[in-house]
């Protein structure tokens, strides 16, 4: 496991009612690099327990000296975006896990075609300074709701000019996908990144229309939902750890000290496949096959079922 990288929080700004921007600086010497449409995960300490959040970097990727992120209040939250939006302030120190990058944009595409929903404008703001910066074709459509997801539409108006198209939901504008996929030129990548909702209907349209599934890109950031209490044994060790209902097992090995490789922490990039010996598993992963799932689980978003004894091979 790659060691944390300790940050200063440089500044914070409300941009909306429910969406917050930290900027980071490193408390010593530089930040790593990154690449556009990269992501942290930043740890945070949530009194006896810990959670780590994957967020997009929206800063240019050519500035070493900070990191910026957004996070949206989520209705729903376990605690991590409450954590960021009420807690932390500018002077305090935070972890983040170092750079990684599940979304950047592909070098083959020949038009970039990138659909936001809400916070999900955010890996496209990385992607701007070398989309523009190389002369790329490429347009961002940005769905929102006007006055609470809207965040950074005044700027992206100014910067961007006729390559944005955003759509109001508050003043009944919405994306026609239909018609947006099936206008592109030859050579489009489309790259969706924002609500469940709205990256399913992007890839189902995209697949009705008979688009390359290799030039359909999607990141998702989702919390674990939760499920029932389960008790997971690791066969190595004889350890018996405990996973309540609103900690994932990734979570919950972390915290009893088992460090499992991660990357998006949502089901959809593959790094935490854990195998698993024995028990019945509740699978909500978007990576795993059918029959990978007979022993393989993503612990990150997946659960032992309440009552069946789960058995990690750790």
């Amino acid at each position: 496991m790659s060691a944390a990288i300790e940050v200063r929080v440089a500044a914070v700004r409300q941009l909306t009612p429910v969406v917050r921007e930290f900027t980071f600086e490193p408390v010593q010497g530089q930040l790593p690099g990154f690449s556009s449409g990269s992501h942290v995960v930043v740890h945070m300490p949530l009194g006896e327990r810990s959670l780590r959040n994957a967020y997009s970097l929206l800063s240019d990727p050519a500035d070493r000296q900070r990191y910026r992120i957004a996070v949206r209040l989520q209705d729903e939250s376990r605690g991590g975006s409450r954590f960021m939006h009420e807690q932390v302030k500018a002077g305090d120190r935070l972890q983040l896990s170092p750079p990684a990058n599940l979304f950047a944009p592909s070098s083959l595409a020949r038009h970039h075609l990138l659909i936001a929903g809400g916070i999900g404008i955010t890996p496209f703001l990385s992607y701007l300074p070398e989309l523009q910066g190389r002369a790329a074709s490429f347009s961002l459509h940005y769905a929102f709701r006007g006055g609470l997801t809207d965040a950074y539409l005044d700027s992206l108006r100014v910067s961007l000019g006729a390559r944005l198209h955003s759509y109001d939901a508050e003043a009944g504008s919405f994306l026609d996908l239909a018609a947006l996929l099936g206008d592109q030129p030859l050579g489009s990548h489309v790259y969706v990144c924002g609500p469940a909702s709205l990256i399913a209907a992007v890839r189902e349209q995209a697949a009705r229309l008979g688009w390359p599934a290799s030039r359909v890109h999607w990141e998702v950031f989702a919390s674990p939902e939760p499920g029932q209490p389960f008790v997971a044994q690791l066969a190595r060790s004889g350890r018996a750890i405990e996973v309540g209902s609103d900690f994932s097992l990734l979570e919950a090995l972390e915290q009893a000290g088992v460090e499992v490789p991660s990357l998006c922490r949502g089901g959809v990039c593959g790094q935490c496949a854990t195998a698993y010996l024995d028990g019945a598993v509740e699978h909500r992963d978007a990576f795993l096959s059918a029959a990978e799932r007979s022993t393989t689980l993503m612990p990150c978003v997946s659960r032992g079922l309440c009552g069946s004894a789960l058995l990690l091979d750790l």
